[in-house]
């Protein structure tokens, strides 16, 4: 039977599960489906955005600075 790694969030810690069926916590008893899948709920940290808002800025600075040097 395959075994997984899943976080529990009641006991904050990694417990082995079995795949094929129990989707309890073997050290407290709660329900791990919840938590089955770590991607819910989750979305990119505020600083990635600031990074990439500065690379856009960046490179509208330089597409304006590219066209001013064709044009003049």
């Amino acid at each position: 039977m395959p075994v997984s790694q899943i976080w529990c969030n009641v006991c904050s810690a990694y417990r082995s599960v079995d795949l094929d069926g129990g989707s309890d916590c073997p050290g407290c008893g709660a329900d791990l489906s919840e938590s089955a899948d770590p991607r819910v709920g989750d979305s990119a940290p505020w600083h990635f955005w600031l990074v990439v808002v500065a690379l856009a800025l960046y490179l509208g600075w330089r597409l304006v600075q590219g066209l001013a040097a064709l044009v003049g």
